[in-house]
């Protein structure tokens, strides 16, 4: 196999160290290597990271580099295209939610090629930093708990607690106080008092940004976790960046088509059906989807990059061997995602109608 020029990212590690963390896959081992790439050298600990595809022959890794920083590097094993992630995320950052950068890399382990992953950039301090965001928390949404509810979506009994779901990666004390005072009463209150709180707590604005790209982009289990959720330093107004769209642009996190129409144009949980009680929220929403279906989610804006980002990656591909999907699936996933956006388009266009 060649890198076919991408970057590449080359890891050395002592292959007892490599044979655990690639074979007990589900307890979060973590082995000391070294990363080397741009010409230097650095201390690291690798591990495996995902959900289900913690299971894969092809295991996706996270690299703990010293200082804090994370990198997060990607099979995209279900995904013929190899794209879904980052296109998606491109299209965030377009429509003006702060999302991770990603690019696509060559991995070596030990002298043996891997083939092509997509290294993520980490929702961390150096995120916000590179961003000039400030922030006073942050927290993962790290399974569909995180719905903004008082129900468990799994026994359908009340939540031992309003943070199930949520993963707490930086704050002051309070943060967890404060999530959980910000979910009981969304859902307690009704009306004006409603209304109060959630200007008061949440960026409603950006909020409905992001849903329009977890809606365009048909990201069925965006909603309820595949989130993460901070703070703002000068506002103190919740705000969400989207984490995880591989199940994107009509397949599901699995790489079955899944269709233009699984995704219903208000997306799912308690947070989005409290804001959309207010008449007012539910125009400004259908305004914004209108807008972005108008300058944004078009195919003149989004096929250019698919097609960069193709020129990129074939002859990588085309090189690679241990990718699950054949090169000429590869080569056919542009058309199936302009499909998508052509059905998914018409599709918002006329759920909106009824909605309104």
């Amino acid at each position: 196999m060649s890198t076919e020029g991408l970057p590449i990212r080359s890891i050395q590690i002592h292959s007892s160290d490599l044979h655990e963390v690639q074979q007990d896959t589900w307890n979060n081992i973590f082995k000391p290597a070294k990363l080397i790439y741009g010409g230097k050298v650095y201390p690291v600990k690798i591990g495996i990271r995902g959900g289900h595809t913690r299971n894969y022959e092809k295991k996706s890794y996270d690299i703990k580099m010293e200082g804090g920083r994370t990198l997060h590097w990607n099979a995209e094993y279900d995904d013929p295209s190899m794209i879904r992630n980052a296109l998606s995320f491109h299209f965030f950052n377009q429509i003006g939610v702060p999302s991770p950068r990603t690019n696509h890399i060559w991995l070596i382990i030990n002298g043996e090629p891997q083939g092509v992953y997509l290294e993520i950039e980490s929702v961390d301090r150096y995120f916000f930093a590179k961003r000039g965001i400030g922030y006073t928390s942050l927290l993962y949404a790290v399974n569909d708990s995180a719905d903004f509810g008082v129900i468990d979506p799994e026994t359908k009994a009340k939540k031992r607690s309003l943070l199930d779901g949520y993963e707490v990666i930086r704050g002051p004390k309070g943060t967890r106080t404060r999530l959980a005072s910000f979910v009981k009463n969304l859902n307690r209150l009704s009306g004006k008092d409603l209304a109060v709180h959630t200007a008061r707590r949440l960026d409603v604005d950006q909020y409905l940004l992001w849903l329009a790209g977890a809606v365009l982009t048909g990201n069925y289990d965006g909603f309820d976790q595949n989130y993460a959720i901070y703070e703002h330093k000068d506002t103190g107004k919740y705000r969400i960046i989207p984490w995880d769209y591989e199940g994107t642009w009509g397949r599901n996190c699995y790489g079955k088509p899944c269709g233009s129409d699984l995704v219903q144009v208000q997306g799912y949980n308690r947070l989005t059906a409290k804001l959309f009680s207010f008449p007012s929220i539910r125009k400004k929403y259908s305004e914004l989807l209108q807008k972005l279906l108008e300058k944004s989610f078009t195919i003149d804006r989004i096929d250019p990059i698919i097609s960069a980002l193709y020129k990129k990656l074939s002859p990588a591909i085309h090189a690679d061997h241990t990718r699950k999907h054949s090169y000429e699936t590869f080569q056919s996933e542009p058309s199936f995602i302009r499909n998508y956006i052509r059905e998914r388009r018409a599709i918002v266009r006329r759920e909106l109608r009824k909605w309104s």
